[in-house]
């Protein structure tokens, strides 16, 4: 078993980051906007993921990612994307 850190591109181009267990369900949940957080944003479209067999390091990556460091570094290591999606 593996335990999903996700990252979401919204409609309006922010980043939504997640975790789960079930990484292809959660991802129609959030296209079919079955979840809360991310409905108003849709399409939304994965275009980041991490996995990892303790559940205790993914829930640590994604309290990580949400801090300013966190989106400073996903931002850093997904430049090339990143810079695609914001122009």
């Amino acid at each position: 078993m593996f335990f999903y850190v996700y990252i979401l591109k919204l409609k309006n181009n922010d980043w939504y980051t997640g975790y789960t267990v079930d990484l292809r369900q959660r991802v129609v949940d959030h296209q079919r906007g079955k979840v809360r957080s991310t409905k108003a944003f849709l399409p939304v479209e994965l275009i980041h993921y991490e996995a990892y067999k303790i559940e205790e390091d993914a829930r640590r990556r994604e309290k990580y990612l949400k801090t300013s460091d966190g989106k400073r570094f996903l931002k850093q290591q997904l430049s090339v994307l990143y810079s695609k999606i914001k122009t």
